[in-house]
């Protein structure tokens, strides 16, 4: 329940800070790469690591090091596209990254509590998609929403200015449309 809590956080914060990114700019692109790039190095340090383990706890040092460069690639590449599509995808990728870790780690227990390690892996990987996709759907709600009362509020703008005649009524509708983003 923490890391759900923790990891809704830092996808809010992944969120804000992809909106903020402008992915046109050679700085992002460059950001970009950079992430990407330590992503893969790092998993390469760790899979080495690894190496010098054997059996179950070798694949899930293995899946751990795959976890980690998938979700600094899948992080640096919403923050890149900066969109909610991007940011989206990301999350369900990461969350399909933990479901393979939980599944190896399932691996070295038995009977029922193999059954049980499966099944709470699945209902964790569901309850991330299904998070990831609300989170889409609110936030696309929302942006609708605003738009819906900014137009409201342009037509009530226009409204008032039919009070006005001639100049006086072309300069209120030019500072609606100014004031409205029309």
């Amino acid at each position: 329940m923490k890391q759900a809590v923790i990891r809704a956080l830092g996808g809010a914060l992944l969120m804000s800070a992809a909106l903020a990114a402008s992915a046109a700019t050679p700085e992002a692109t460059a950001a970009y790469s950079q992430a990407r790039d330590a992503a893969t190095s790092a998993y390469k340090a760790a899979r080495a690591r690894c190496d010098a383990i054997s059996g179950n706890p070798k694949e899930v040092c293995v899946e751990e090091a795959k976890l980690a460069r998938v979700r600094g690639v899948e992080e640096a590449a919403a923050i890149y596209k900066g969109t909610l599509k991007a940011y989206t995808q990301s999350r369900l990728e990461i969350a399909g990254a933990t479901y393979d870790l939980d599944r190896v780690k399932c691996k070295a227990l038995t009977g029922n509590d193999k059954d049980v390690c499966i099944q709470q892996a699945k209902a964790t990987l569901i309850a991330a998609q299904a998070d990831a996709r609300a989170d889409k759907k609110a936030i696309e709600a929302r942006t609708d929403a605003r738009a819906d009362k900014r137009t409201a509020e342009y037509k009530v703008a226009r409204e008032k200015c039919d009070a006005f005649a001639g100049a006086a009524k072309d300069s209120c509708v030019s500072a609606a449309k100014s004031q409205y983003g029309k």
